[in-house]
């Protein structure tokens, strides 16, 4: 089976760039805010657990994933994210940890105004900070939980402080020599406030990816509900329906993907091997020369030939003979 998926990765969503230097004292937090936008807000449920040396990462992820509805403890998964020889933890292995409990991990696309906008919106948000300087860096994670306009403050579960105000200038400092890396962690059917369709369905194919297809599912209708003109969810959906073995679900997918991108050769590739499954090899091949005439990236090219080859093979192999053809060969 050669079922395509053309989806931006978790990895590449979040990869960052090269170190920078110094970095300038950023924005205000009120400077940041719709002016309907409440003065104080904190995320008082928000669970705390009190970071031992070098457990940041695994106490941090615990807090998000409580937040989100997981009971989790900060023991559970260091084996999962904490990296012995690091004395700490990657991104890869703090985004790769939630997928193993249903949770997308959508990476935010913006500066300050997206942590204030998550926050407001109730969601707690998980930030990478560099408590040194560019040239030695000291990496820490920390959960933002509020701010506080009078105060312009953010207000975290950071190290052994359940509530530690830290001004929006030493934030956004320390932030910034991180590239301003930050997480929300959701349900499969929940859209943090400023996620793009791109970034949250690369948090859904993670689950894919990581085979939790039915949470994955959910978050792809759930994309596809708030961007129905966006049809990558759609063929994320065609994908997983086709593993379940579901294909009347899986033809009707890619039927629909094609209808908001008639020339996308990875779900026609995907259509024409669904109706080959379904014993239709004609209109499988019909589909598979059309998406070899729409094909535009050469990477597809090798897969699309194998599945026009394997459909040939079913046109040329008889099927078996109805009974006026025995009789007519009596």
């Amino acid at each position: 089976m050669r079922i395509a998926v053309r989806l931006t990765t978790v990895a590449a969503a979040i990869a960052l760039a090269a170190l920078q230097g110094c970095a300038s004292r950023g924005p205000t937090i009120e400077s940041r805010l719709d002016g309907a936008a409440r003065r104080h807000v904190e995320l008082d449920s928000t669970p705390f657990f009190p970071q031992s040396e070098y457990q940041c990462g695994p106490a941090a992820l615990a807090t998000v994933l409580g937040a989100s509805g997981v009971e989790v403890t900060p023991d559970d998964l260091a084996a999962k994210v904490y990296i012995p020889e690091r004395h700490g933890s990657l991104q890869a292995e703090m985004i790769a940890a939630t997928r193993g409990y249903d949770r997308l991990a959508v990476v935010l696309d913006g500066g300050l105004d997206a942590v204030l906008r998550e926050i407001a919106a109730g969601n707690p948000v998980l930030v990478l900070q560099n408590l040194g300087v560019a040239a030695v860096p000291f990496w820490h994670y920390a959960v933002v939980v509020g701010f506080d306009v009078d105060r312009d403050s953010l207000i975290l579960r950071s190290g052994a402080d359940k509530r530690k105000h830290l001004s929006a200038g030493r934030f956004n400092y320390g932030w910034s020599l991180a590239h301003n890396w930050a997480v929300v962690v959701v349900g499969p059917d929940s859209i943090p406030a400023t996620a793009s369709a791109e970034r949250y369905v690369a948090a859904a194919a993670g689950l894919e990816a990581a085979k939790r297809d039915d949470a994955a599912l959910i978050a792809y209708r759930t994309a596809h509900e708030r961007w129905p003109a966006d049809s990558t969810a759609l063929l994320g959906i065609g994908n997983i329906s086709y593993a379940e073995g579901h294909l009347a679900d899986a033809e009707a997918a890619y039927r629909e993907v094609l209808t908001l991108a008639e020339h996308n050769a990875a779900a026609r590739n995907n259509l024409a091997q669904v109706l080959l499954e379904r014993g239709d090899p004609e209109g499988a091949l019909t589909e598979i020369l059309r998406a070899r005439s729409d094909l535009a990236d050469a990477r597809l090219t090798a897969m699309l030939a194998a599945t026009e080859s394997e459909i040939r093979r079913a046109l040329a192999t008889p099927g078996p003979e109805t009974s006026d053809e025995r009789a007519s060969n009596k």
